[in-house]
């Protein structure tokens, strides 16, 4: 049973933020999010922390500004996933801008795997034949790829945001703010920031140069829908500096203002662009976008984006629609597969299953391009860090894990690998989410070395799911006013949306679309006497993805949501976790 908790925040915050006009209830969600003064939530331009501050930045514009200067060729290597694609799109689009020769290769994750291998170092010397290569969202950790690339005479440039290990490539050049001794203070931006900081250098280098005096300079702010797609689907933290970069973004899709391969998607998705979310950049627009690279190839994602032909894109738009119906199919009979694995066994391995601090699976089916999403499937339901193994390259495993708060997947790796040196071929990633490669007959040899090291990092609470929540809201809270307010902030990982908790009597509750709950709610007393009044406001509320009837009383957690229906707006309570509340005979009345 999860454990639901009320985020603290700091008094003096919460007083200041009142003093400067916000209403008690926001200064409490913003004060509990590190939100120590009015500015931190201010989303102009202005407040950008300025690009000199990532180490060897201007080092690297120099660099380029040369390269296009003398007509040399640059390729971009770009990720797989939907940081990579818009990190890829961005630097193109800006380039060619700028003047650039450029083009990009994207990695087959399934013949080439992660990053700037040898092998994709030889294949882009072999077909495109650059001058200098350009990493997007990897390459940070790629001794052997940079080394590759210097030996048949090519330049590399990397721009990275993954942790480092003990050694960095021996490059012309690295920007990653994760690097030693870089003093850019946003650590979590994603591989599509860095792209876009790296262009705000690479321009303002052209200003010294005088390139802009006969000629109009781009405006990079344009790029901003894609630096914001980027950022929330890579599910980086969203720290200050990213929440601005993600508003702007927003700002210009909900003006109409975003590239064909946006508008493209939100049509096939059938979402409004006047609406756009940070929902629907995370929960909409990436998988979409990622489909194409767990089961196809990422350049039909960066192709969607890159294309200002409103066809072409939309055409796009329509074949990542398909693929992602696809891997939803595949993900569904792999986790289908993955619990049966876990439930179907005997009640002696339950009870090991439950005291375990760690999962790792594998089957011989299940499809590589999906296994990162079915490990967060597997991390939500047993609330454990797991890792799902797919078969890789002959006598490989390919493995992607997810984790839970207070357990650094990549360290935890690094750990196992000082510990049994031979034991991991390679591995990368960040603290919530890493992938790795092992030998096919060293699987259970790593089950355990894992869990090893899990019971070594890890408590019992840390293995109990926390359900944090912005606490109780009075009835006169609860109104579509707040829940506009809300709207208006860019909500998200490290910066999540409000929730509330309450218990609530259920006035009468209906099956809607066969398999979702339709609840009419009246809040009870919050000193749990379960108090009602006559007089009390019933409130519209959904759950969604059950049918089966609920108590007459629960402990609800919720968010307040705007239902739009037949033109009209009506405020509605969005049930994320219920429970049964403690029996309290006979301290139920309606007064």
């Amino acid at each position: 049973m999860p454990k639901i908790t009320t985020r603290t925040f700091d008094s003096q915050a919460f007083e200041a933020l009142h003093r400067c006009g916000f209403p008690p209830v926001l200064a409490r969600i913003y004060a509990a999010r590190g939100i120590e003064n009015s500015g931190q939530l201010e989303t102009e331009l202005t407040r950008l922390i300025p690009f000199d501050q990532i180490k060897n930045i201007k080092q690297m514009a120099g660099l380029l500004a040369d390269a296009i200067d003398t007509g040399k060729r640059l390729l971009i290597v770009a990720d797989y996933d939907s940081d990579g694609a818009t990190a890829c799109a961005v630097g193109i689009r800006i380039l060619r801008k700028m003047g650039a020769n450029v083009d990009y290769l994207v990695p087959n994750r399934f013949e080439y795997g992660y990053g700037l291998t040898p092998e994709i170092v030889r294949l882009a010397h072999s077909t495109k034949q650059p001058d200098i290569l350009i990493t997007v969202d990897n390459g940070i950790a790629s001794m052997d790829g940079v080394q590759a690339a210097t030996t048949l005479g090519m330049q590399v440039l990397i721009t990275d945001h993954h942790l480092p290990g003990d050694e960095l490539p021996d490059a012309a050049a690295i920007i990653n703010p994760n690097q030693p001794d870089c003093l850019f203070p946003s650590k979590s931006i994603a591989g599509v920031g860095v792209v876009f900081y790296l262009m705000l250098a690479l321009r303002a280098e052209f200003r010294q140069r005088g390139v802009f005096q006969n000629k109009k300079e781009p405006n990079l702010a344009s790029y901003l829908d894609l630096v914001a797609l980027g950022t929330v689907a890579d599910v980086v933290k969203l720290d200050d500096n990213n929440r601005i970069l993600v508003q702007q973004g927003l700002k210009r899709i909900q003006k109409g203002y975003a590239c064909a391969g946006i508008n493209a998607l939100l049509k096939v998705a059938r979402r409004n662009p006047q609406q756009t979310s940070t929902y629907d950049l995370g929960f909409i627009l990436g998988p979409r976008l990622n489909a194409a690279g767990r089961l196809d190839d990422m350049s039909l994602g960066i192709e969607c984006l890159l294309t200002d032909d409103v066809a072409c894109a939309e055409q796009i738009a329509q074949q990542l629609d398909t693929l992602n119906v696809q891997r939803r199919e595949i993900e569904s009979d792999m986790q289908e597969s993955a619990l049966s694995k876990l439930e179907s066994t005997l009640d002696a391995e339950k009870a090991q299953i439950q005291a375990a601090y760690s999962i790792c699976l594998f089957d011989h089916c299940w499809h590589q391009g999906v296994i990162g999403i079915l490990a967060s499937r597997i991390k939500d339901k047993y609330h454990r860090p797991v890792i799902i193994f797919a078969p890789g390259n002959a006598g490989e495993m390919k493995g992607s894990g997810r984790s839970i708060p207070g357990f650094h997947l990549r360290d935890a790796l690094d750990l196992v690998s000082k510990r049994y040196p031979t034991l991991i071929q390679k591995f990368g990633g960040h603290a919530a989410a890493a992938g790795l490669t092992i030998h096919t007959d060293n699987f259970v040899q790593f089950c355990e070395a894992f869990e090893e090291v899990a019971q070594l990092l890890l408590t019992d609470a840390h293995l109990t799911r926390v359900i944090e929540t912005d606490g109780d809201l009075n009835e006169s809270e609860i109104n579509m006013e707040l829940a506009h307010l809300l709207t208006r902030q860019v909500w998200g990982q490290g910066f999540p949306q409000p929730t509330f908790s309450a218990l609530f009597y259920i006035e009468s509750q209906r099956i809607v679309g066969e398999k979702h709950l339709k609840l009419k709610l009246k809040k009870l007393n919050s000193d749990n006497s379960e108090t009602i009044t006559s007089s009390a406001t019933s409130y519209d509320a959904i759950l969604f993805f059950y049918n089966e009837p609920l108590p007459e009383v629960i402990s609800a957690v919720y968010r307040l949501q705007i239902n739009e229906f037949n033109g009209k707006s009506r405020l509605q309570l969005l049930i994320e976790h219920w429970a049964q509340p403690e029996p309290q005979p006979d301290s139920r009345t309606v007064m």
